[in-house]
């Protein structure tokens, strides 16, 4: 992660009395950044479920999620404890790998993008030369994971469906990366 080269000395020079080695440091400086990172997402789309839930329930006139908690904010809690705690199920004939590997390589390319994306004038997790194309690539996988988890169940439907999914991402990722890589060619010197 790049932050002013002061403010990544001083923590340096903070660390050096305790006598660890510079590539241990950055191995120290990277993980607690990739850290900070997960968690201001994790809370950012806690946040963004509760507002969602907040201005539905508003919109359609019906009580919200307020009794969950102080101001409802323990019900998006209370959905992720659910979701881990349901039966997976897999189907009888269906491919164990592929099913279960597919929806992993739909969300690893997501949490790697990140990885790219600048946070302000000089925060960024990976300073790359090609961030953008990165960007791109990396995001070109999620299609893969559709159809593996759809295949990965042995039913002609679920196939379907998979292929379905994997051509509506590839449909809106074409137009999405023209659109980028015209910005960022526009933007070369």
């Amino acid at each position: 992660m790049i932050f002013n080269s002061n403010f990544k000395e001083q923590v340096n020079h903070i660390f050096y009395g305790l006598n660890l080695s510079t590539e241990f440091f950055n191995f120290l400086w990277v993980f607690f950044s990739i850290l900070i990172l997960l968690l201001a997402i994790t809370i950012g789309v806690l946040v963004l479920v509760w507002l969602e839930r907040k201005i539905s329930a508003a919109i359609q006139q019906r009580i919200g999620p307020e009794y969950a908690g102080p101001l409802g904010i323990i019900q998006a809690l209370a959905d992720g404890f659910k979701l881990l705690l349901k039966e997976d199920i897999i189907p009888s004939k269906g491919d164990f790998w592929l099913f279960n590997i597919g929806p992993a390589i739909v969300v690893i390319p997501v949490f790697l993008s990140y990885l790219v994306i600048p946070f302000g004038h000089n925060i960024i997790l990976a300073d790359l030369n090609i961030g953008v194309f990165f960007w791109i690539a990396i995001c070109s996988i999620v299609p893969l994971g559709l159809l593996m988890a759809g295949y990965g169940s042995n039913n002609k439907y679920s196939f379907l469906g998979g292929l379905r999914a994997a051509a509506q991402s590839i449909s809106y990722e074409i137009p999405l990366a023209l659109c980028v890589l015209s910005i960022s060619l526009r933007a070369i010197r």
